[in-house]
């Protein structure tokens, strides 16, 4: 029965995606850019839709953390380079889930619901969370990427 719930609860959604926002990562996707460049969503919380709350070219991860609201979640994908340890350069695109601690239960549970419905749309798969946006940073991104060869 238990992975019955989880099964459910990975297939809950509980915000649509935007249409627009939709087009936008798909474009994204296929960026010819070789710089770091970032897509900021939050939700809509009267249309109960994710929607685009900023783009993002050059940009650090660091210099992200310091557009993230204190106390309310946000998703992003973010287009990092990414040198590897051989000298290989690659370009992952990231999405990453922020949901500070001290957000309000029902903003957590709306994020939390919506979240793989997003990454479904995005048709990401390096798919982060952070509970501590001072954990963003480019050090924190290359452990996780550490994961995938």
């Amino acid at each position: 029965m238990c992975s019955f719930l989880n099964f459910q609860a990975d297939s809950l959604v509980v915000c649509e995606v935007d249409e627009s926002l939709k087009e936008k990562l798909k474009k994204f996707r296929f960026r010819k850019e070789t710089n770091n460049a970032a897509i900021l969503m939050k939700i809509d919380m009267q249309q109960q839709l994710v929607v685009l709350e900023q783009e993002y070219e050059d940009v650090s991860l660091d210099e992200l953390r310091n557009e993230l609201p204190e106390r309310q979640p946000r998703f992003m994908v973010y287009s990092y380079r990414y040198q590897h340890a051989d000298g290989r350069v690659s370009y992952p695109l990231c999405f990453i889930f922020s949901s500070p601690v001290g957000c309000r239960p029902e903003q957590q549970m709306m994020y939390a619901g919506s979240k793989n419905h997003l990454v479904q749309a995005a048709e990401l798969t390096k798919v982060f969370e952070t509970r501590n946006p001072e954990d963003l940073s480019e050090a924190w991104l290359k452990d996780k990427l550490s994961f995938f060869r």
